[in-house]
């Protein structure tokens, strides 16, 4: 079984918005989570990363009051999340959401608002969202991002001090992503609490002050960004290079080889070595980097397994 490895250093303390204390959750026969305990705390984003099948969307459900526990406790802002009093202050943007395709972006803005005693002004929800252009377009004329902005707005447009965020940037390109991290950001600065879930593991990496990497329905480690990828092994050396792919592959210490035309990318836990023998071999190559590994090299570490997206 996986030990845990949990970061206290760099974690300030803030007040815990959110708890599953000793959780575990069942379907029949099979275990899907846990038991595990997790806390979110005001202020700080957190990324949840695990392979298909960890427990992810287990425990967003169970955070947000869409399934109950079959062990342990879930609090939200001290209450069960079931609860009223702690849907107010709470904004979801799920992965698979369904809307009525009729309604104009404004419209459905204007209804979510509704629901909630203090939300935000609908004009504010769309600058968010970078919806000011599209605010009377139905949503079954919108893109696949512009569809991905809305769901965001949705999220955003009750002012919610807990915000679940579900692979919240597919579909939207490189000027769309930069913004919603920019947005996230500000959010935190503002004391909101994010709860993120991605595959894309450059995206966790960028925008979260915490890692938590999920694996078969238990914690495997639990810290900084920094401090998960100090649990990958190996260097990533990059070069230009004229050698073929054999010939790379039979360098010293090479554990992993990626390449897109002349340019390669070589995974190592011997990188002096490595570095001393390319340079041996092609010694016009250009461009050359070593740098720690990434977050990817330590997911896989630790889980073992693919991708972190997909259904969990």
């Amino acid at each position: 079984m996986a030990t845990a490895t949990t970061a206290t250093g760099a974690r300030a303390e803030r007040p815990a918005v959110a708890r599953l204390v000793g959780v575990s959750k069942d379907f029949g026969r099979v275990r899907a989570l846990g038991p595990i305990d997790l806390e979110l705390r005001a202020g700080q984003v957190t990324a949840l990363l695990g392979p298909n099948g960890a427990g992810k969307t287990t425990s967003v459900r169970l955070l947000l009051g869409l399934c109950a526990p079959t062990a342990g406790t879930v609090r939200v802002f001290g209450r069960d999340p079931r609860q009223p009093e702690s849907r107010y202050r709470v904004g979801a943007m799920l992965q698979v959401a369904r809307v009525p395709e009729t309604l104009r972006v404004r419209e459905h803005l204007e209804v979510f608002a509704s629901y909630y005693p203090a939300p935000l002004a609908v004009v504010e929800a769309l600058a968010a969202a970078g919806l000011e252009r599209l605010a009377e377009r139905p949503f079954g004329a919108l893109s696949g991002g512009e569809r991905q902005r809305l769901l965001f707005a949705l999220a955003l447009v009750g002012d919610p001090d807990l915000l679940y965020l579900d692979e919240p940037t597919v579909a939207l390109d490189v000027e769309g992503r930069r913004a919603f991290w920019a947005h996230v950001r500000a959010l935190a600065a503002r004391g909101k609490t994010i709860l993120l879930t991605t595959h894309y593991l450059d995206e966790a990496d960028a925008l979260a002050q915490r890692v938590v990497v999920l694996d078969r329905g238990r914690i495997v480690a639990d810290g900084t960004p920094t401090e998960i990828k100090r649990l990958a092994s190996g260097r990533r050396v990059r070069v230009l290079t004229g050698l073929d792919d054999a010939a790379l592959g039979a360098l010293p210490g090479v554990r992993e080889l990626t390449r897109q035309g002349a340019r390669a990318e070589l995974l190592t836990d011997a990188p002096d070595a490595l570095v001393r023998a390319l340079l041996a071999a092609d010694p016009t190559a250009a461009e050359l980097e070593v740098a720690g590994a990434g977050l990817e090299e330590a997911f896989l570490a630790l889980t073992g397994r693919g991708a972190a997206g997909g259904e969990r």
